[in-house]
């Protein structure tokens, strides 16, 4: 499968996958020192909106949304999923080596089940490498027809 992205398309899926793990990566450390939130300490989420963890969280998932937007917007689902599936993959290290979290066995098996699960899916036909091209068989499975 060849792709044929500009170098500014591959700074986008880098840019999707490493604000959705840094971003999540960030919320996790800054509700650490936080603490827990419920019904009856509700006045907590402001506490945790100037912590500057969950600030920067913020920001970065806000970024995150913005590039996968910008990438959906010229690559299919499919496409991106490796991106978002190698950023497992990066927070599980962070988790590891940053926020010094114990990840049992089953937790790396669980994150290689979802990246093998991700490339299965990303293996099959892709409208991202060729829009102006005909997918003639696409098209009738989209469509519906012979239903």
């Amino acid at each position: 499968m060849k792709h044929a992205l500009k170098p500014s398309q591959y700074a986008i899926l880098v840019a999707v996958m490493l604000t959705a793990s840094v971003g999540d990566t960030l919320l996790s450390r800054g509700m650490a020192e936080v603490g827990a939130v419920d019904l009856q300490h509700l006045g907590l989420l402001w506490k945790a909106l100037f912590n500057p963890f969950v600030a920067s969280g913020i920001v970065l998932l806000i970024g995150f949304f913005a590039s996968y937007m910008t990438a959906l917007s010229w690559a299919d689902l499919t496409f991106l999923m490796p991106a978002t599936a190698f950023g497992y993959v990066v927070i599980a290290l962070l988790s590891r080596f940053w926020l010094h979290e114990q990840l049992s066995a089953y937790r790396w098996t669980g994150i290689l089940l979802i990246v093998c699960a991700v490339g299965f899916v990303a293996g099959g036909p892709s409208r991202t490498e060729d829009p102006a091209s005909e997918h003639h068989e696409l098209d009738i499975m989209d469509s519906g027809a012979g239903r």
